[in-house]
């Protein structure tokens, strides 16, 4: 596991902790990456409440209660759908911030408008408005993925 992952987990989690918060997680391109992350966290338990891997759009739906009609209007890939995917993960869990991802890690899927390293983050507080930022990632899968995990972290801790 990457160094500065972790020292960015351990951060996120002394934050949590000393404010009393759960987060939980709704990832796609990520796979559970994120989720993977806060739980190398030894006691990770006391702050993190549950992750969600959302990689299909039925999935999104189900669990996380995205709508069939955002996804058919802005893709799965979009800020509109990430920020359903937050505010599902708050709704469908006791924690009291949350993190979604959705985006294209690639090699395959890409378009003009969204190209390959496409990614949405969306993170919100229970009874606060949520926000979403839209990323440009450059490099292989992995390196996509991982760049997204980072960017997740580091915004949670803003």
């Amino acid at each position: 596991m990457d160094a500065e992952l972790i020292a960015l987990a351990t951060q996120l989690g002394l934050y949590l902790t000393a404010n009393g918060n759960m987060i939980a997680t709704a990832e796609s391109c990520t796979g559970g990456g994120i989720a993977y992350t806060l739980t190398e966290i030894s006691g990770s338990s006391r702050w993190f409440d549950r992750g969600f891997v959302t990689y299909s759009n039925l999935s999104k739906v189900q669990m996380l209660a995205v709508k069939p009609a955002t996804l058919e209007k802005y893709g799965a890939v979009s800020a509109e759908v990430a920020l359903e995917m937050v505010r599902g993960a708050l709704a469908h869990s006791t924690a009291d911030c949350a993190v979604a991802v959705t985006g294209i890690a690639g090699p395959d899927g890409g378009s003009v408008e969204k190209p390959i390293g496409t990614v949405f983050i969306a993170w919100c507080y229970k009874n606060e408005a949520a926000t979403v930022i839209r990323k440009s990632f450059i490099g292989n899968r992995h390196q996509i993925r991982t760049q997204t995990v980072k960017t997740a972290l580091e915004w949670l801790l803003l």
